[in-house]
């Protein structure tokens, strides 16, 4: 082989792993996180299985449930995006003894919107009953989960140090921490309410499929009362560790995806997104701590949250849970934000130019100088949140 034959093969060969490497960073949606070890990478699979498994009432499924998969709901346009149903949440809020009810013995926060045909015929029901004590009733969207188990290895810290209650630097921004009933510092879900990736993910089973699982035996009932008898005749647990596990890590090694090449406008609108003040909450990158997941340990992610809780004024607001108030949510992460097609954590808006619309409180001010935005800022604005 001459010199120039070998050079020309040695550059060939180095394109072709520059473009492999390229391919290898550029990731898909649902893809798992780069860096995983060949065990790890199994385990998302098999895991990928679980989350798609579809249940029936012999293999578990309800009396009550709002979906027979996680991979129903979770779903557009891969498994662990988002998906169109809006599930209904419950609560009781006394504003005087700010007092929060979630009305659990009952059956809350979260209201089954599908009976077995076992329970149908035994009850007369096809839904679980709202009970009359609920103060407010409200819709929750179903976000992506793309990039959680890197929101979940982020150090409290960290959360904890973005956090100004009292607004001390007079940004008009004064983001807090939502608190588990332990004290534990909460970060999953529209309230940030629950502290860990695991916790939620086993918790989604009995509230969102009626399957209970090791970590959430809690009795099954119909808004508190007792279920009838023979109408959910399989043993708890009705999925095993396993199974919960694997989903777990399923939802864990879900990579988050990579963001779209900008353009200039879109670097212009990467730039507004700054000046405008969205960032004091949407927060571009967390860093993530010491992890026993070599892919999970020490990443920056960009997340574009602070996974705190923010006053978004009257208009938005709609139950309490646990130390949030009725008009405060957890900035909602925008990293997947791409795949959706409704915004807020009800749907109501059907464009992410609706959605900021619709911000309030302390991201009044934000709202306001992004509606004072020429059409060409406005959409140059619009173009980079769509490349998250």
């Amino acid at each position: 082989m001459s010199r120039g034959a070998a050079v020309a093969g040695t550059l060939s060969c180095l394109a072709a792993l520059l473009i492999a490497a390229a391919c290898q960073a550029r990731r898909e949606l649902g893809d798992p996180l780069p860096g995983l070890t060949p065990e790890q990478q199994e385990r998302f699979a098999a895991g990928q299985v679980e989350f798609e498994r579809t249940f029936a009432p012999e293999t578990g499924l309800g009396p009550l449930f709002n979906a027979d998969s996680c991979g129903e709901c979770h779903e557009e346009p891969v498994t662990g995006g988002p998906g169109d149903e809006v599930e209904t949440h419950v609560a009781v809020f006394d504003p005087i003894r700010s007092f929060c009810d979630p009305l659990a013995d009952k059956g809350g926060p979260v209201f089954q919107q599908h009976a077995t045909p076992a329970l149908t015929a035994a009850m007369g029901i096809d839904k679980e009953p709202i009970p009359a004590a609920a103060t407010v009733v409200a819709g929750r969207s179903t976000p992506d989960l793309f990039g959680f188990g890197l929101l979940d290895a982020v150090p409290d810290a960290a959360i904890l140090a973005l956090a100004d209650p009292e607004d001390k630097n007079n940004d008009g921004i004064s983001g807090r921490p939502n608190r588990f009933v332990d004290g534990r510092l909460g970060r999953f879900g529209r309230k940030a309410l629950v502290p860990t990736l695991h916790e939620f993910n086993a918790g989604a089973f009995p509230t969102e499929q009626g399957v209970t699982d090791p970590e959430a035996p809690a009795e099954e009932s119909i808004g508190g009362a007792p279920i009838p008898p023979g109408v959910d005749p399989t043993p708890d647990p009705e999925i095993a560790q396993r199974a919960l596990n694997l989903t777990d890590d399923f939802v864990r090694f879900l990579a988050p995806p990579s963001p779209h090449v900008l353009d200039a406008e879109g670097k212009r609108g990467q730039k507004l997104f700054g000046t405008l003040g969205c960032v004091a909450c949407h927060v571009p990158a967390l860093r993530t701590g010491d992890h026993a997941v070599k892919a999970l340990r020490d990443k920056k992610v960009y997340a574009y949250t602070d996974l705190l809780l923010h006053e978004m004024g009257p208009d938005l607001a709609d139950i309490c849970f646990g130390l949030a108030t009725p008009s405060e949510f957890r900035t909602e992460p925008l990293m997947g934000i791409s795949a959706s097609s409704v915004f807020l954590h009800d749907g109501r808006a059907k464009t992410l130019d609706e959605a900021i619309r619709l911000h309030g409180g302390e991201a009044l001010a934000a709202r306001n100088r992004f509606a004072s935005l020429s059409s060409r800022d406005r959409e140059a604005l619009l173009k980079f949140v769509r490349s998250l």
